[in-house]
């Protein structure tokens, strides 16, 4: 930009060109007029640059102080939203007495999710009925719920899932049935109900029969050499092979592969989800992003969303066949992949990639995951308490007969092995815990309230075990379970699928599939603990085992029974 010098300078040059015969001076240049062009060019190249470096200098230090000034007032910003938020917290939970919270961390070092943070829960739960706060840190903290009261009041509602412990499983399963909220859920809730018709269901029990009997295959193989058995892993490939027979038409015959890769990213995506919603530092996608365990998150979610999108595309190519889809269209009630596939709007149009991929990946882990901890903790349980196991065996017995295959009418002809998988999952509930997020204000039975925006963690487990809902809540007894015994019990007491508008849709799959397992399981083998290996519960979104659960089986021969 010109200045007041360069103009009196280039005035100055303008008239000692129009009176001196400027190429005596330079004669080089045969032009006056190219040789002042040169020389004003190389001054004013000059002249610029020593100003534009003043300039600039002074832009770097007003800049310099402005960036100073709005780092502060950023921090500033930030220390009174914190501390807004903070009292709105406190003053939120203070009708709700609970434990000693640390200044600076609150409860966190509670929120590890193994076995010591369930006894903690549960005594907690004895110590502050109804419901407790629990702080991670001191700017975040929730409302646990231990008692079915409090839980009815809150699985009436349509409250939708919380967006702190669910937005982490985001990346993974994307904005599926389990996270989606308003309208759209209800539109994906009423599209795939269909899938889980007492007709679509009926002809599942024979695959799952035929998945299981591969697992008790190999497992008479492998024991002469190698047992104890570790049930977690093999009920993990049984239970995806069920759901990718049932649900989504494919034929995977993962249990014969030996290791899976899917199972395995799923075991690491659910310990990393669980890690980082309880390291602080994790809160930040950057920092995770940066981070190992980053890292390994997104080498996991790809292997996860390989699997899922090798499926579509194995269906999608399936039903270009014209006598598939003919299977398609003589069909009362079609599958769950076949719903999404086929699914259109008013105006024609289907799902989109990104809707069809996020429910078939949150039904894969869900449709397994969940039924894989029912069927070990169950199977656990029988091998615990020989005498309830020996009751189930005897019940097999009369239904199946030498049959080794149940069928859809068997199911209701098994109340004791039914009472028995309850029990189980009183005691080890496959989803400990349920998150929602108040879209209202809500009131509670006993007059306490909480604003708009809270969030509530439904402690399932804590509420199985809580002795003022149950008598010694610590002892296995399935006979909790008969209609005498739960006609007079409240309606929340035990929700192991959850309860209300958001429950679990795939929860009659999830029961048929539990007793068929443990059917087939206890009429092939006897199940005996292994001493010194028993199981430490801990949290990966479902329940699971830190160690495993490692049973010693014993092949029953059904000829000497039958003689006997």
């Amino acid at each position: 930009m010109p200045n007041s010098t360069s103009i009196l300078l280039r005035s100055v040059f303008l008239y000692w060109s129009q009176q001196t015969p400027f190429h005596r001076h330079f004669p080089i240049y045969r032009s006056k007029q190219q040789a002042l062009l040169r020389l004003l060019s190389g001054l004013l190249t000059i002249m610029a640059t020593t100003g534009l470096l003043g300039f600039l200098s002074l832009i770097f230090q007003d800049l310099r102080h402005w960036a100073v000034w709005l780092c502060l007032f950023f921090v500033l910003f930030k220390v009174i939203k914190l501390y807004v938020k903070w009292r709105e917290l406190n003053r939120a939970f203070s009708p709700f007495p609970g434990p000693k919270r640390h200044w600076l961390y609150g409860n966190t070092q509670e929120f590890s999710g193994d076995e010591s943070y369930l006894d903690t829960v549960v005594q907690y739960a004895e110590e502050y009925p109804y419901a407790y706060p629990l702080w991670l840190g001191n700017f975040f903290g929730m409302l646990t719920v231990c008692h079915p009261d409090y839980a009815k009041a809150i699985l009436s509602r349509q409250d939708p899932k919380d967006t702190f412990t669910y937005y982490f499983l985001i990346p993974w399963i994307g904005k599926g049935l389990l996270v989606l909220s308003g309208q759209k859920w209800y539109q994906h809730r009423k599209l795939l109900t269909p899938a889980f018709h007492y007709d679509v269901l009926k002809p599942y029990v024979k695959l799952m029969s035929d998945s299981v009997n591969v697992m008790l295959d190999k497992w008479e193989r492998i024991i002469p050499d190698k047992n104890p058995v570790e049930l977690f892993e093999h009920i993990s490939l049984m239970t995806l092979d069920t759901i990718l027979k049932c649900a989504f038409s494919s034929q995977s015959n993962c249990q014969n592969y030996g290791e899976n890769d899917y199972i395995k990213a799923v075991y690491d995506l659910s310990y990393l989800v669980n890690y980082r919603a309880t390291f602080l530092p994790y809160h930040s996608d950057i920092i995770f992003h940066l981070s190992p365990h980053g890292f390994k998150s997104r080498r996991a979610l790809k292997i996860a969303h390989q699997h899922t999108d090798k499926v579509i595309k194995e269906r999608k190519e399936s039903l270009k066949e014209v006598e598939e889809l003919e299977k398609i269209r003589q069909k009362r009630h079609l599958d769950f992949l076949d719903i999404l596939l086929c699914a259109k709007d008013e105006n024609g149009q289907g799902l989109s990639d990104e809707d069809l991929r996020a429910e078939v990946d949150t039904f894969m882990f869900e449709g397994h995951d969940t039924t894989t901890s029912g069927i070990s903790w169950t199977l656990y349980c029988m091998a615990k308490y020989p005498e309830h196991q020996e009751k189930c065996r005897e019940e097999i017995r009369e239904v199946l007969g030498d049959r080794d295959t149940v069928l859809w009418e068997d199911l209701s002809k098994m109340p004791y092995i039914t009472m028995c998988i309850k029990e189980s999952m009183r005691l080890y509930p496959p989803v400990p815990e349920v998150g929602r997020e108040l879209v209202q204000p809500i009131t509670f039975c006993d007059g306490r309230s909480l604003p708009k925006g809270s969030v509530i963690l439904l402690s399932i487990y804590a509420m199985n075990r809580c002795s003022s809902i149950w008598e010694d809540p610590e002892v296995f007894d399935p006979l909790r379970f008969s209609p005498e015994n739960t006609s007079g019990r409240h309606s929340h007491a035990f929700v192991p699928f959850s309860a209300g508008g958001r429950n679990c849709i795939g929860q009659t799959f999830a029961m048929n599939e539990m007793k068929v397992a443990l059917a087939l399981t206890l009429q092939r083998f006897e199940l005996n603990l292994e001493p010194g290996k028993e199981p430490i519960k801990t949290i990966q979104l479902v329940l699971k085992s830190l160690n495993g659960i490692h049973l010693n089986l014993k092949k029953i021969d059904r000829m000497q029974e039958k003689n006997q």
